[in-house]
């Protein structure tokens, strides 16, 4: 397989974490790895230059259109599979694969998407209220223009960890309708209060849970670690890439259960560890968090962590056994 002369890092698109997430993979000349969120293909083009045949998902059809080039200039050694990641298990099988070597996972929103104005995903730049991933279905602004204030509220609780999330509902359902990231973004700082140059926008917690909520991130991360069990042969590596503590905390715990380090009952609580499935991976690595020179770099990288492990010969854990964390 050749690779593409061209394989260096997209300049737009710098991937976080990428020698850790390299590095856990531990590819071998002509194993089968999957980049389970193609984006910019950051990951794609360091797995085909390690020697790897690639199989990446991405659900945005600008990702999978801007990969062409790519894919055309590895020589068939990158495949393009337009498809959330959560169904990797049927579409490996629509390419003839029942298992893969490694899994990789870059959790969350790409920074093409974050870039690009009229995506709606960022308020640093003025565009339309968005945040589709697929580009289709509910918008952002159907939503906030739409939904009942305690349905806002709860969403913006939930996902966004946001504990003025009543207040910011309230001033939503008051200013519709909203129709650009730069109404909706500020329509939450008058309602919670902004001091310019602050470290952080107050705006940032509701548009996270807002993407969250309309692209079912967190059920989708929690399917796709299920599919990346399932479909990884006995030694395959799994890594996975995370920004904000409710992706880490469902990663840690699927990985802490499916390695059998779930902590006991008590003597008012059966033991849990007595009668869970065999453990399907092995002891997971320590996480791993960018070091200065990256975040300098990359300030993107400041709030990821990895977390990777290594499957075993045991059967993946039946679905209804999915992580609710």
């Amino acid at each position: 397989m050749s690779v593409a002369a061209d394989s260096r890092p997209d300049p737009r698109h710098e991937p976080v974490l990428l020698e850790e997430v390299i590095a856990a993979l531990d590819i071998v000349t002509d194993e089968i790895h999957v980049d389970a969120t193609f984006g910019a293909g950051g990951y794609s083009r360091a797995m085909l230059a390690e020697g790897a045949e690639v199989y990446a998902f991405d659900r945005d059809p600008d990702a999978i259109a801007e990969g062409a080039e790519l894919a055309e200039a590895s020589d068939g050694g990158l495949h393009l599979v337009p498809r959330r990641f959560s169904e990797m298990r049927e579409a490996l099988k629509e390419h003839g694969l029942d298992a893969v070597d490694g899994v990789a996972m870059d959790i969350g929103v790409s920074s093409m998407q974050l870039d690009r104005a009229e995506r709606g995903f960022s308020f640093q730049a003025d565009g339309p209220l968005d945040m589709r991933m697929e580009q289709d279905g509910e918008s952002a602004a159907d939503f906030v223009n739409s939904a009942d204030e305690a349905l806002i509220a709860d969403t913006l609780y939930a996902y966004g960890e946001e504990h003025r999330s009543r207040r910011i509902a309230r001033a939503i359902v008051a200013a519709r309708p909203i129709e650009t990231t730069g109404e909706l973004a500020a329509v939450v700082r008058k309602a919670v209060g902004h001091r310019p140059g602050a470290p952080k926008d107050p705006a940032t917690k509701t548009f996270q849970a807002i993407r969250i909520h309309l692209n079912r991130e967190l059920d989708e991360l929690r399917d796709g670690l299920a599919a990346a069990e399932a479909v990884l042969a006995p030694g395959g590596r799994l890594a996975v890439v995370t920004f904000h503590s409710l992706e880490d905390r469902i990663v840690k715990q699927f990985l802490r259960e499916r390695s059998g380090r779930t902590p006991g009952g008590s003597r008012h609580l059966p033991d849990t560890a007595e009668t869970a499935p065999a453990p399907s991976f092995d002891k997971p690595a320590k996480p791993q968090r960018a070091d200065k020179a990256e975040v300098a770099r990359n300030p993107r990288s400041r709030s990821a962590t990895l977390r990777s492990a290594r499957r075993n010969e045991a059967p993946p854990w039946p679905m209804e056994r999915r992580v609710t964390a």
